[in-house]
């Protein structure tokens, strides 16, 4: 590597790479408050005996007991009559892990179903069959008739996520627990039956599974199993569950395993027809709802986009929600998490429990009402897109006075109607003290006053504002209530049927609302109180309509005084093309190193502020802060600092807590609560190569007080765009690392063809770095390939700018880490080679000096070892025992250790022409150091020279006068061996990468040593073994290319440079795939390539018709 530009690119790109790594990881390992609530229990875990056939040795099954008592093992099994749950842990974890859910249950049970509340409920939309389902007349019970059982499976803490084959074991074993947990149901009734105790009830069919992490893919693997009984599972919910592709995905056959499952998915959705075209039954799976539950952005571990059940599960059949977006939840949690944070725990409860009919006992069999309850449930009303708070979600429902009653289902069990308040809390309107009529387009609620405020739609909402927001912490019906009437009258019933007055209480939807502020003394003054619910209206909505009313309830004075400012209401009518501020890239990027950069929102501003940032919060998370400027308080008199301070804390008393709403295509729905400072971030995935159009920007609606200024800072943390970095594009880089390595390779490939010097690895590397030819052929070509791929296959194309920006950044990322990989081996080779040249110095001066004799016996007895002909044998063929022994312990062991014997040869080789060529370079150094002495003393040192000269002069190498930097010379053969260790240490990092993409597995099978471990996956050995040919086939640079002929065909010239070329490009697309496993396909096939063609060859020359063509690179000895 020659010059300084070239220098300088290494040295600045090494330097960001580290940089970006260092900031990567004291984001990832910082602690993260999460906000939930710890649970709580008693376990008592009574072990199942396995099925005849099944050997339990490995794994178990484990029934779960809430309560302290010790209870007798055999009959609480025998009194089973529960619905039955099976809990499947994840990577590395624990059948215990089930304790959080299976007390929650338990205490849901015996408490009944959560309060009921008057919030809108969130609906099928029309994609997931809301159209063809009424959900009018189905209500969620108001008590379970039935209690959970749940089971777990002990899978010994075994990591599913690194290995195929641990994989597909655990789905072995869950399959079985499931027929067990089936049988003992069966057993345990016929037991009951034949002592004559009550059996009542019906058999459970089926059991619901739920798997946390890895396990959530193994419940969605164990339902498409052969073996596993028809409808023997229904319902399945996956928590933090990969789904899309592997966490890690590094080894081929589990990436394989995952592919075949969601294939087996999408067939399973697929209607069946017969031969003729005709219908011939339902899809396998139409029966299967799955729901996968997201941890959102505090889950390092698995990304939202790989929790999607997009292109796997039709939305008819399941969806995926983010516990940011979940009702009563509204927390992003990390991965372990998940299983023990109250708030989800109890929310899963509950919903699990809403699923069972109270007529059979056992979850519904209707498909569409079990999504149904996951919706109500898990979903907030609030929709998952931004175009609520920007276009009508009502439009299609038609003005109407519903009734407002209490029903009971076919079982007796008491339900409530959702369409309205019921009569309970219903407010006649002598309850009035006095209605107002609000004259500006902004009404204000600081107290329960009970009055009525009357709002002109046709007035407030003209000139553009058309639609209208209310924020409150008061709760509908009991505290709230709002109305659209067609016009002015008493009451509901002097109008005409035609013309009833709508209630539209039900619309509020809930919103997180941080801890209400606490009161100094009875009836004073407090801050305002953060809202608990919006509600909005668009102008399909209001259309008929001539007023809407706002009626706040009443509440009783405090000992004579007013009522406490604990209850506060905003509502507004606006204009939504109002209030936008759109931050651009150059912004958010200068607030990486520079100040936070500020803006100052006046009083009087909508509600309602739309804040885009043109660079996802998924990749620069962003620090906003909201700092009340003032609130229509004139200046206190005060110093400036103490004046701020006393102005702050006097709005409070006015201003309502700030609320951010943030829509992610991917993660859905966020929400920040008492939003005066706090960092933004969404699980988004932009920039990817399936990301879509929009994906790229994100969007964050403010709530704010209309009454108040803001002065809003934003400011970007470098540690936290460095971790969501290597998050996102983590499996990116590592595919560009392969690529950029096989390009290197290449360059090497090429100069050996064009008879030039081999350059070392980083060279190459840096020589694939320059612009503009290298960069844009490499870099910049393969992302164009694969937009064109995407034009092919009519995918969506993702957004342009961003997409390449950062694919080019992950590029630049990957040549710094494998700049960082081959300088590290290369110091570390340069280290042994001198010590071993030092000592091997040192020991021949000793050996004629000193007489150990024990030292010459041992030197004496491994002479004869190596003199036995099966030992020459070998030595004479280290290929052969190389391959032998690496194929031996891929198909047998495990193919990371067929890899480190490559390794192994790659290293001994390295070292030993690293050692020719620094022996070489110190007697030439010592030559031309004599030689320069025998100038400088002419005649005289012509005797002493020649008294230097021993026997061994004759094995001095040429001077370097003797190499001449022309092409056509020979080179000395200190440079040979140079260039052999540099063709043979690329070779080496190549597979030290895809060495360590096994390292994992291998951690994984070690756990398992004594436990049944079995062969390899096929798959891995396989490719495996093409790897091994690789390093083997091409051990020398001069098999470059070879001359191949078959009959009436030309003889056909096979280039190694470009062969190299071909798998660069496919690597670089297996990283935009997020596919690196994938690469081990064409690094096998360029070994099974070198391995023909060197048989190809040997033919050839044994017939005599063609030879290898090699330039003449030839040496003195």
């Amino acid at each position: 590597m020659e010059g300084f530009k070239a220098k300088f690119r290494v040295v600045a790109l090494v330097a960001l790479v580290i940089w970006i790594g260092l900031a990567a990881l004291y984001d990832l390992l910082r602690p993260v408050s999460n906000g939930c609530i710890m649970t709580y229990m008693y376990p008592t875990y009574i072990p199942i005996s396995a099925s005849e056939g099944v050997s339990s040795a490995k794994y178990g099954l484990y029934l779960y007991h809430e309560g302290w008592r010790k209870i007798d093992f055999k009959e609480h099994i025998k009194k089973l009559s529960g619905v039955p749950v099976l809990f499947i842990p994840g990577n590395g974890g624990s059948y215990k892990q089930v304790r959080s859910l299976a007390a929650e249950s338990d205490r849901a049970y015996q408490g009944g179903p959560l309060e009921r509340t008057f919030y809108q409920e969130a609906s099928l939309t029309p994609e997931e069959g809301g159209a063809d389902f009424d959900s009018f007349g189905f209500q969620l019970p108001n008590q379970y008739t039935s209690k959970l059982d749940w089971f777990a499976v002990d899978l010994e803490g075994e990591h599913s996520a690194m290995d195929g084959g641990i994989l597909e074991e655990h789905t072995e074993y869950v399959v079985n627990a499931i027929h067990r947990i089936l049988d003992q149901y069966k057993e345990s009734y016929d037991v009951r039956a034949k002592e004559g105790a009550a059996t009542s009830g019906n058999l459970p069919k089926s059991v619901i599974l739920v798997g946390h992490s890895m396990g959530g893919f193994v419940a969605r693997a164990a339902i498409i199993h052969p073996r596993l009984r028809k409808a023997a599972v229904a319902t399945v919910l996956t928590l933090s569950s990969p789904h899309q592709s592997p966490p890690v995905a590094l080894q081929p056959s589990l990436g394989h395993y995952f592919a075949h499952v969601n294939q087996q998915w999408r067939k399973g959705y697929e209607i069946q027809t017969s031969h003729t075209g005709h219908h011939a039954s339902d899809p396998i799976l139409s029966h299967v709802v799955v729901v996968s539950v997201s941890g959102g952005y505090n889950d390092y571990q698995v990304r939202t986009k790989l929790e999607s059940l997009d292109g796997i599960v039709p939305p008819t059949n399941g969806f995926m929600i983010s516990s940011t977006a979940m009702k009563n939840v509204w927390l992003s949690m990390e991965h372990q998490a998940i299983l023990w944070c109250n708030q989800l725990v109890v929310q899963v409860s509950h919903t699990i429990l809403s699923l069972i009919d109270s007529r059979t006992g056992q979850p519904f069999p209707d498909t569409q009402k079990r999504l149904t309850i996951f919706t109500r449930m898990l979903r907030s009303g609030i929709p998952q897109s931004f175009n609520w708070m920007m276009q009508s979600h009502l439009a299609s429902q038609e003005p109407k006075h519903v009734l407002v009653k209490d029903v009971k289902d076919a079982a007796g069990s008491l339900v409530h109607a959702s369409t309205a308040c019921p009569r309970n809390v219903y407010w006649g309107d002598d309850g009035f003290e006095k209605d107002i009529y609000i004259q500006t387009t902004t009404v204000t609620v600081l107290a329960m006053d009970g009055r009525r405020r009357w709002l002109d739609i046709q007035k407030l909402g003209s000139n553009g504002k058309s639609h209208f927001i209310f924020v409150t912490n008061l709760a509908p019906c009991s505290g709230v209530r709002l109305h659209l009437w067609p016009e002015k009258g008493l009451s509901t019933s002097s109008l005409p049927l035609s013309s009833r007055v709508l209630e539209v209480t039900s619309k509020m939807v809930p919103i997180p609302s941080g801890p209400a502020p606490t009161q100094i003394e009875p009836g004073s003054q407090t801050e305002q109180p953060p809202p608990s619910a919006v509600f909005r209206l668009g102008p399909e909505d209001m259309h008929g309509f001539r007023f809407l009313t706002i009626s706040v309830a009443p509440r009783p004075t405090v000992s004579g005084r007013p009522p406490p400012a604990a209850s506060m209401a905003v509502g507004q009518f606006f204009n939504p093309e109002e209030g936008k501020i759109e931050l651009p890239p150059l912004l958010m990027l200068q607030s990486i190193y520079s100040q936070k950069q500020d803006m100052l929102v006046k009083e009087d501003h909508p509600l309602v502020l739309n804040l885009s940032f043109t660079i996802s919060l998924g990749l620069l998370p962003a620090t906003l802060s909201l700092e009340t400027a003032g609130c229509g308080i004139k200046n206190s008199g005060l110093p400036d600092e103490a004046g701020d301070v006393e102005n702050s804390r006097l709005c409070k008393l006015r201003c309502f807590p700030p609320v951010a709403l943030v829509w992610d295509e991917t993660s859905g729905l966020h929400i920040f609560p008492n939003m005066y400072s706090k960092k933004i971030v969404v699980d988004s995935s932009p920039a990817l190569w399936t990301s879509t159009r929009g994906s790229d920007k994100t969007t964050v609606l403010l709530l704010v007080d209309p009454h108040c200024s803001y002065k809003t800072s934003i400011a970007v943390s470098a540690t936290a765009a460095a971790g969501r970095f290597l998050l996102l594009y983590g499996p990116q880089i590592i595919g560009f690392s392969i690529a950029v390595i096989l390009f290197a390779l290449m360059r090497q490939a090429r100069a050996w063809d064009l008879d030039l010097p081999m350059p070392p690895m980083v060279t190459a590397v840096e020589t694939n770095l320059r612009m503009p030819l290298p960069f844009f052929l490499l870099a910049i070509v393969p992302i164009l390939v694969s937009l064109f791929l995407s034009f092919l296959m009519s995918q969506p194309f993702p957004p342009f700018a961003s997409f390449i920006i950062v694919s080019v950044i992950c590029y630049l990322f990957a040549n710094g880490s494998v700049i960082i990989l081959v300088l590290v081996s290369q110091l570390v080779f340069y280290v042994a080679a001198i010590l071993h040249i030092f000592i091997k110095t040192r020991w021949e001066v000793w050996e004629g000096k000193v007489n150990f004799a024990f030292v010459r016996w041992f030197i004496n007895l491994s002479s004869s070892f190596f003199s036995l002909k099966v030992v020459r044998v070998l030595q004479g063929n280290p290929s052969l025992v190389t391959v032998l022994a690496a194929i031996i312990l891929v198909f047998l062991v495990h193919p990371a250790l067929g890899l480190f014997v490559l390794l192994f040869s790659h290293s001994l080789c390295c070292h030993s022409m690293l050692c020719c060529f620094l022996t070489a370079s110190f007697r030439s150094h010592a030559r031309r150091k004599e030689l320069f002495d025998y100038k400088n003393k002419g005649n005289d040192g012509s005797r002493q020279f020649t008294s230097k000269s021993d026997g061994r002069s004759n094995q001095r190498l040429p001077l370097e006068e003797n190499s001449s930097n022309s092409p056509n010379s020979s080179k000395s053969f200190g440079d040979t061996q140079l260039e052999i260790f540099h063709h043979r240490h690329g070779l080496l990092i190549l597979h030290l990468v895809a060495a360590l993409m096994f390292v994992p597995s291998l951690a994984a099978c070690l756990q398992r040593m004594g436990m049944g471990q079995s062969f390899p996956w096929f798959l891995d050995t396989a490719l495996c073994t093409g790897v091994i040919l690789h390093g083997i086939c091409l051990t020398k640079p001069e098999y470059n290319c070879f001359l191949f002929s078959f009959p009436s065909i030309r003889s056909t010239e096979v280039r190694l440079d470009f062969i190299y070329l071909v798998a660069g490009y496919y690597s670089f697309l297996c990283g935009l795939a997020l596919v690196p496993d994938r690469v081990f396909y064409i690094m096998a096939t360029i070994g099974i390539i070198s391995f023909a063609l060197r048989i190809v060859h040997r033919r050839n020359i044994e017939k005599g018709e063609v030879y290898m063509v090699s330039r003449k690179h030839s040496h003195r000895h």
